[in-house]
C-alpha cells in the first residue's frame, strides 16, 4: 500500500511541478525583470524536498500507524531546515537577486504547502 500511495503522490507532484515550471518559464519570458532567474530551480528544490517529506509521512501512516504525528513532525523539521539553508545560501551568494528570489520562494512555498495539505487529507481518507 505504501508503494502504491507513493506512486500516486509522485505522479501528482510531478504534474503539479510541471505546471508550475511551465508557469515560471512563461513568467520569465513575459516579464523577466520581475522574476528571479532561479525560479525553475526553486521548483525542482521543492519537488525533491516534498518527495522526501511525503515519504516520511506515508511511512507514518502505513508502517508505523501510531507514529504518524512523530513522522509528520520529523518531515516538517527536515523541510524547514532545508528551506532555511537553501534560502540563506542563495541570498548570500546572489545578493543582487535576493528580493526577487525571496518573493518567488515564498509564493512557491505557499503553493506547495497547499498542495501538501490537500494530498495528505486525500491520503488519510483512503
Amino acid at each position: 500500500m505504501l508503494k502504491n500511495s507513493l506512486k500516486i503522490y509522485i505522479f501528482r507532484l510531478l504534474v503539479f511541478s510541471i505546471i508550475l515550471t511551465s508557469g515560471t518559464f512563461c513568467m520569465q519570458f513575459l516579464c523577466p525583470q520581475y522574476v528571479s532567474p532561479a525560479l525553475p530551480f526553486i521548483v525542482l528544490f521543492f519537488f525533491i524536498i516534498m518527495l522526501i517529506s511525503h515519504y516520511i509521512i506515508l511511512r507514518g501512516i502505513y508502517k508505523e500507524n501510531k507514529n504518524f504525528v512523530a513522522n509528520y513532525m520529523l518531515a516538517t523539521i527536515i523541510k524547514f531546515v532545508s528551506y532555511i539553508i537553501f534560502l540563506i545560501t542563495y541570498i548570500v551568494l546572489n545578493r543582487e537577486d535576493a528580493m526577487l528570489f525571496g518573493i518567488s520562494f515564498i509564493i512557491l512555498y505557499f503553493l506547495f504547502s497547499i498542495f501538501e495539505i490537500i494530498t495528505i487529507k486525500l491520503e488519510k481518507k483512503a
